[in-house]
């Protein structure tokens, strides 16, 4: 995958992660660019956003809310953990699984 379809994928991705503000800017744009040119793959980066994602919204109930995140940057120590990490696919399609309930959880709160 070429640097501009890596680019475009993590960005999307960022945009559609529960719990982000929904824009990519420039800085975010150099960061995904950044892990292009180290080689992080794709599904990494996938699996940490969702990883980060579901620890914010499976919080306790009467956790004070946490502040939208604005930055792709903000997944870099859960990008680095996922890399580290030796949870197989099948933790990550969990999460993505049950991911969707936990947000209307969240919301109904």
């Amino acid at each position: 995958m070429d640097a501009a379809e890596y680019v475009r994928r993590v960005l999307d991705t960022y945009r559609a992660t529960p719990g982000t503000c929904g824009v990519a800017r420039r800085p975010d744009r150099a960061f995904a660019l950044a892990l292009h040119a180290r080689g992080v793959p794709l599904e990494a980066v996938e699996n940490a956003l969702v990883l980060a994602a579901s620890r914010r919204l499976t919080r306790p109930p009467d956790a004070p809310p946490l502040a939208v995140i604005r930055s792709l940057a903000y997944f870099g120590p859960v990008i680095e953990e996922v890399l580290a990490n030796t949870a197989g696919p099948d933790y990550y399609r969990y999460l993505r699984l049950r991911l969707p309930h936990w947000l209307a959880a969240q919301r109904s709160r």
